[in-house]
Formats: C-alpha cells, structure tokens, sequence
C-alpha cells in the first residue's frame, strides 16, 4: 500500500477531482481476471460467470441519516456502506462480486477522513473477495454521501426471494436482534465505558457483519422458502416478507433472541426491550422462513457456518395478518422504519 504524505489542513477541495480519484486507485488490489477492463476506463466490462444470474443492488449512505460524524469513525462510515450492499446480496443468497463507489463530498472534508472512508470500503471488500470495479467522485453542497452499486451472482434454483412463505412455515432469524440499535443510542449518549468489538452493541452498529456465507448456504441447500435482511429491523423485515408471499406471520416475542448487554441497555433506561430489538434497524441479520419438513437441511447449513446462531422466533400463517404474540396478548406487527416518515 502507497503512504502518502498529508498535512493537517489539507482538504479534498484542495486536491480535485483527479487526484482524489488516483489517490483510489493506488490502494486498489490487482484486478481478477474477469475484470476486462476496470477503474481506468469510462465504465468497466465484466465477464459474465457461466451458468450464474447477475444479482445487483445500490444503497446509499447518507450522512445526518444513515450517520453521524460526530461519532462513528470514518473508516466505519466505508466499512458500513459496503455491508449495507452486501447485505441484501446475501439476503438472495449470492456470492458478491464487485462494487461500484460513487463518493459525494463536502469540500471541507479532510483528506485524513478521505482515507480512512476508503480504508473502510477496500477492508470490508477484501474481507469478502469483493472487487472495486469503477465509480465516481462529484462535489456535496451539504452531507456526505458513500453511494454504492453492488453485482453478486447465484446459480439458478439457489437463488433466495421473498415470495416463497407458504402457511406452516417456520419463521427464523441468525444471529440477534437489536445490537445495533442499543449501539446507537449508546454512541449518542456517548457512553465510552461500552466496547467497540463487533459482538458488543457498538460494534454492532459499527461495524455491521453482513450474512454472506448463511445466506449463500440457505440457497445451495434449498433450506429456505423466503428471506430478507433486517437492515430496517424485524418489524419491518416481517410485514415485507409477509406481504410479498401473501401469507401472514405470528411472532412469539419471548423467542426474540436478544442479548443479555443489548437487553440490559434498554431496561436500564425503562425501555421495552422486546419492542425496541423488532423496531431496531441496522443489524443485517437474515429473516427467513423453511417448510418444516426441510429441518434436516436447515441444520446442515448451522454446521456449515457454525458460529451464526438460528432462532425460530415464529410461524407463517394464511390470515394474512402479522402479529406480535407476547404471552396471552396478539399485538399487530409495529410498523418499523419507513424514510420519509420518521423515526418509529
């Protein structure tokens, strides 16, 4: 890797647009082999992977939205854009392949942020064999952005959708739910005593872990009906699922494997622990459904990934309705986030 020499009070409005774009470039790895033509060019050419569908999603990071400066790095700002796409590509059960970066920035941002944004965008996809292909640099009258465009591929019958919940479904989720969340509010209330590791609730937040390899296994072994990620939370994660399939849900809410930091966060502050995990957003677990009978390869793909646990959290059911079951009461579904409407 090129050290390149900074001083303080250097901006990216003070080197331009070629310059910021070659300070990429340089930190780029060597490009595979399917990479025809790449960052050099007016767009890149990609050889198509045999027998596989190209799966493509964008997401946009948004700053005063999606982050704060005032308290996440701007290396986790790189690292969690990148997640964020490679998220729903493991939520289809593809194995990602490239990323395209589209960087909106305010003059005024240092070139010391500048860096380690994209120290956080190239870890994040070498961690997952990810290629930089292009992308695009342009000037923010206001926030900054990190604008990404991610290509994955699935090979036919393994891909994951929406649509597949049939009533008797079990309903499942990895991993647990509400970190993120706890980890926001524990950033914003700046409570430093808190770690930073990616299993406590800061590092949840963070430092996001996208489910590439359960979600690639899900597929390969037709062990779910239907799956999506969380990256809006559970309550959300489960009117959408639901309503894509046509089917409805019932939640048990005492199943919500929520964890014991996360849990005493919330109850600290005289918050409804369970509540706040199924509206929490940011966790990019996978909530996915399987016919009952498929059980067998659902534990096949737990001991494929081992370390990401699997909690059956409820049922799929035919009255279209999704409910929130919390002992002898049968709540509905909380309406999760929505932009444009605000904060649940």
């Amino acid at each position: 890797m090129t050290t390149t020499v900074r001083t303080p009070a250097e901006t990216v409005g003070t080197l331009g647009e070629r310059a910021l774009i070659a300070r990429i470039r340089e930190r780029l790895a060597p490009p595979p082999a399917w990479l025809l033509v790449g960052p050099v060019d007016d767009a890149a050419i990609v050889a198509r992977e045999r027998n596989a569908y190209d799966v493509i999603t964008t997401d946009a990071c948004v700053e005063g939205i999606h982050f704060d400066r005032g308290f996440v790095p701007p290396k986790a700002i790189g690292h969690r854009a990148v997640a964020a796409n490679l998220s729903d590509l493991a939520a289809m059960g593809a194995q990602p392949r490239l990323i395209l970066l589209s960087l909106i920035l305010p003059p005024a941002l240092s070139l010391a942020e500048f860096d380690d944004v994209i120290e956080g965008v190239l870890e994040a996809c070498g961690r997952h064999r990810v290629t930089v292909a292009g992308g695009n640099i342009t000037r923010s009258p206001g926030p900054l952005i990190v604008d990404i465009t991610a290509l994955g591929t699935v090979r036919p019958r393994r891909q994951l959708l929406r649509t597949g919940a049939r009533p008797g479904d079990l309903v499942f989720v990895t991993g647990s739910l509400g970190g993120a969340r706890a980890g926001l509010q524990m950033c914003e209330f700046g409570a430093e005593s808190v770690g930073t590791d990616s299993a406590s609730p800061k590092g949840r937040y963070l430092w996001p872990e996208p489910r590439i390899r359960t979600g690639l296994q899900l597929g390969r072994q037709q062990a779910a009906t239907a799956c999506m990620d969380l990256s809006d939370g559970l309550a959300d994660g489960v009117r959408q699922l639901a309503q894509a399939s046509g089917v409805g849900m019932e939640i048990d809410a005492d199943a919500l494997p929520i964890d014991a930091n996360t849990r005493q966060w919330f109850e600290g502050r005289g918050k409804d622990a369970i509540l706040e995990a199924a509206l929490g957003g940011d966790d990019y677990e996978l909530l996915f459904t399987a016919a009952p009978r498929r059980q067998g390869r659902l534990r096949s793909v737990q001991r494929t990934t081992k370390t990401v646990t699997f909690t059956r959290i409820g049922v799929v059911t035919g009255d279209k309705a999704t409910v929130l079951v919390r002992g002898s009461r049968r709540d509905p579904m909380p309406e999760g986030f929505q932009h444009f409407l605000g904060e649940p």
